[in-house]
């Protein structure tokens, strides 16, 4: 048995223009019942699901994909936790903080996770999927009977549980806030621990400047800090390593973990896997159909519930959620047997700016092969890439070889007005669009056709990205140079993505210059290194290529931070600071596995 979800995307659908036909086509409609119906209001198609008989014709009937059915098992029916609105989103079961320890969140974009955080933080009331006429706290205590989140709800309701919450969207806090960032820190400073976290979050060149002058990462660990300085029981943590570079992130998890106290309950949603995993004490997945439904799975052991996310198959619930693993097949480099046939190289040079200079020293690169920029944010990984594409011009008339360059930048803003096709149309072309390579190798994986009738404008962060790679990858250049190709993707995202720029720079014979902050992603796409050392935003120095053993392995001595991989899947995890697998490996020098 199973129940049927409607979902409608009021932002596409159009019944000026369909809305007519959608209602005729529906055999429900034609009986003589209401399935199919425009609401007065809104104006928008709205489906009955009782009445519904899931043929799907009013599906393939809509040109502008706004409706989609799916069937769900009966049984989850009970299980719902919350539901937004007629047609709207659903989510079913919740997941179980415990005192103590850290429960780590992890799935695809759009899948509930917010949505969770927002009932566990007491921000939204769950509804138990009755939109209409919700249910009252004592039937809700009622449905949770028996589990610990009776208990953690009843301490939400009676308001003796104080939340600390740091949002997914960081922004809202210098349009809400005032002051410096010192001010701001002593005003919220609860737990009287505002020394230390100045200095384990390195905030020391940024607290006598205004909140508005902020960096993203800046900003995020500005964030962290008032969340962690808040004297509360639940402290929550939505995507804490955004905009953070590896430093930052490992630093930022491990202050994160000495929160945990006996009494406290922490939440954290990351899409950064090797931060997910170093940070959890115990991990829920969630699964389903973006912004149409999401399941919680029960809790699993860090490297368990990571590994169930990864093969898309959870095993006591007998439930396949993704049609393919993702796995992290790696090799001392993986262009062993490619045969180059160009070399290209760039010379010692310098570039100066305002109280900042970097050293670049002298390297070469082949085709068919990636090369990583690893290192702090303000070191010059972004300079190196724009004096390699000639958009800047290094210190003193040095010549940097004049090559063609396809480059994805760090920030993207969505400035057309044109849908997704039209912009790509106009800036690669039909014929590669339209190119079966092309589509089955990048516009597939990547779910742009899913797109193509949106407004740029209307893009989310992750789908900007996306289209951002799409259009990069559809010029025909020598070097592709991505900086932050991860920025804004889910989890799933991130490894679909590096598999399709990796794919394609082995096939096109190609050569790509990558910044990138995700661990997990940078070593998957890594045929060489280049590490960069110095001060942030004073000087810095470019080292010459390496090697992904020999120029990772510095890169982590640098930070100490070990790495081993998982026996099944070969993600890379990090060791437990003075760990016996950390202090073994750091005995012998060996802060990362490649094999």
């Amino acid at each position: 048995m199973s129940t049927r979800i409607a979902i409608i995307n009021a932002d596409k659908c159009k019944p000026k223009k369909c809305g007519k036909d959608c209602k005729k086509i529906c055999p429900v409609n034609r009986m003589g019942k209401i399935c199919i119906e425009i609401e007065d209001i809104s104006k928008v198609v709205s489906i009955l699901e009782s009445e519904c008989n899931g043929c799907g014709l009013c599906v393939k009937k809509c040109p502008f994909g706004a409706i989609k059915i799916v069937n769900l098992p009966k049984e989850l029916e009970n299980e719902t936790t919350y539901r937004y609105g007629k047609n709207s989103f659903k989510l079913h079961r919740l997941p179980q903080p415990r005192l103590g320890q850290v429960l780590g969140l992890v799935g695809i974009n759009g899948i509930g996770k917010t949505t969770a955080l927002n009932i566990l933080s007491g921000n939204i009331k769950p509804n138990l999927g009755r939109y209409i006429n919700p249910p009252l706290w004592d039937e809700i205590m009622t449905y949770f009977r028996g589990s610990d989140l009776q208990n953690y709800l009843l301490r939400i309701v009676d308001e003796s549980l104080i939340v600390s919450y740091k949002p997914q969207f960081i922004d809202i806090l210098s349009e809400s806030l005032n002051g410096t960032v010192i001010e701001l820190l002593q005003e919220h400073d609860e737990s009287k621990t505002i020394n230390m976290i100045i200095e384990k979050l390195y905030l020391q060149p940024i607290l006598t400047r205004d909140i508005t002058t902020l960096s993203g990462g800046e900003l995020q660990r500005f964030a962290i800090a008032i969340t962690l300085l808040q004297k509360a029981d639940v402290y929550i943590f939505d995507e804490p390593s955004s905009y953070l570079d590896i430093k930052q992130r490992l630093y930022a998890a491990k202050i994160i973990r000495e929160v945990t106290y006996k009494n406290k309950y922490t939440i954290v949603v990351e899409h950064d896997l090797a931060v997910l995993d170093y940070l959890s004490d115990y991990i829920c997945c969630l699964y389903g159909e973006p912004s149409i439904y999401g399941i919680i799975t029960t809790p699993y052991s860090v490297r368990e519930g990571i590994n169930i996310f990864l093969e898309g198959y959870i095993p006591t619930e007998n439930v396949r959620f993704r049609e393919f693993p993702l796995t992290f097949n790696l090799n001392e480099t993986a262009t062993e047997g490619v045969k180059h046939i160009n070399t290209y190289t760039y010379p010692n040079m310098s570039k100066t700016f305002d109280g900042f200079k970097i050293d670049v020293e002298e390297g070469y690169f082949t085709d068919s092969e990636i090369i990583v920029l690893l290192g702090e944010n303000g070191t010059g990984k972004t300079t190196l890439i724009k004096l390699l594409a000639n958009i800047i011009k290094p210190d003193n008339d040095v010549e940097v070889q004049e090559l063609n360059i396809a480059y994805k930048p760090q920030k993207i803003k969505p400035v057309s007005e044109k849908t997704v096709i039209e912009l790509l149309y106009s800036k690669i072309g039909a014929g590669i669009i339209n190119d079966p390579q092309f589509k089955s190798d990048i516009i597939k994986p990547l779910n742009i056709e899913y797109l193509y009738n949106n407004n740029i404008s209307t893009l989310s962060g992750g789908e900007l990205q996306r289209l951002a790679i799409t259009l990069t990858l559809g010029i025909t250049a020598d070097i592709y140079l991505f900086d932050e190709p991860s920025a804004y993707l889910d989890s799933e995202q991130r490894i679909i993505v590096s598999k399709v720029i990796k794919r394609f720079i082995m096939n096109s014979k190609k050569t790509a210059f990558v910044v990138e902050h995700d661990f997990m992603m940078a070593t998957y796409l890594a045929d060489k290194v280049i590490v960069f050392e110095g001060t942030p935003s004073v000087q810095a120095t470019a080292k010459t290529p390496k090697s992904l053993s020999s120029g990772v392995n510095e890169f982590l001595q640098s930070l100490e931070i070990t790495f081993r991989r998982d026996p099944i899947n070969k993600r890379p995890r990090i060791n437990k600071c003075d760990s016996i697998k950390d202090k073994e490996q750091k005995i012998s020098g060996q802060y990362f596995y490649v094999d």
